[in-house]
C-alpha cells in the first residue's frame, strides 16, 4: 500500500521539476529571440552599458573568470561565472557594503550582432533590472 502511495508522489515530483531552458526567451511574448551567432562572443571583451536614468555609463571589461566595471568615478572587480550561455552570475570580490557581498544573478534575454537584453536580480530578491549591453571590442 505504501508503495502505491509513495510511487504516484515520486511521479509528480518528478514531473513538477522545472527544466530550464538555454536559450533566452522574451518573457513578454514567450518567443525565442536570437539573432547573429553563439553568444560565447560575450564571454570575453569590453562592453558598455548605456546612461540611463538614475545611472551613468558603465564600461565593463571581461577576461577569463573576471569583470572589471568603471562608472562614475568607481572601479569594481567581480568574479563571473557562467551557468550556461544564457545564464551567469556576478560576485564583487571586494565587497564595500552588505548588498555587495550578495551574488548578482543574470539572464540573457535576448541577443542582437553586437549586444544582449539582459535580467539582473541581486541576491534572493525579487527586484529584476533589465537592460542591454553592448560589446564595444574584444
Amino acid at each position: 500500500m505504501k508503495k502505491i502511495i509513495l510511487l504516484p508522489l515520486l511521479l509528480l515530483a518528478i514531473l513538477s521539476c522545472k527544466n530550464e531552458s538555454r536559450k533566452p526567451e522574451n518573457s513578454e511574448s514567450g518567443t525565442i529571440e536570437i539573432e547573429g551567432s553563439n553568444p560565447d562572443r560575450f564571454k570575453s571583451g569590453t562592453f558598455e552599458i548605456p546612461a540611463g536614468k538614475g545611472y551613468e555609463k558603465t564600461i565593463i571589461i571581461r577576461k577569463d573568470s573576471i569583470q572589471i566595471e568603471k562608472y562614475e568615478d568607481r572601479i569594481d572587480t567581480l568574479s563571473i561565472s557562467w551557468k550556461n550561455n544564457f545564464n551567469y552570475t556576478l560576485k564583487m570580490l571586494h565587497p564595500k557594503t552588505a548588498i555587495d557581498e550578495d551574488p548578482i544573478h543574470i539572464k540573457i534575454t535576448s541577443l542582437k550582432d553586437n549586444s544582449y537584453e539582459f535580467e539582473a536580480v541581486i541576491g534572493h530578491s525579487n527586484y529584476v533590472q533589465k537592460g542591454e549591453i553592448t560589446k564595444t571590442s574584444n
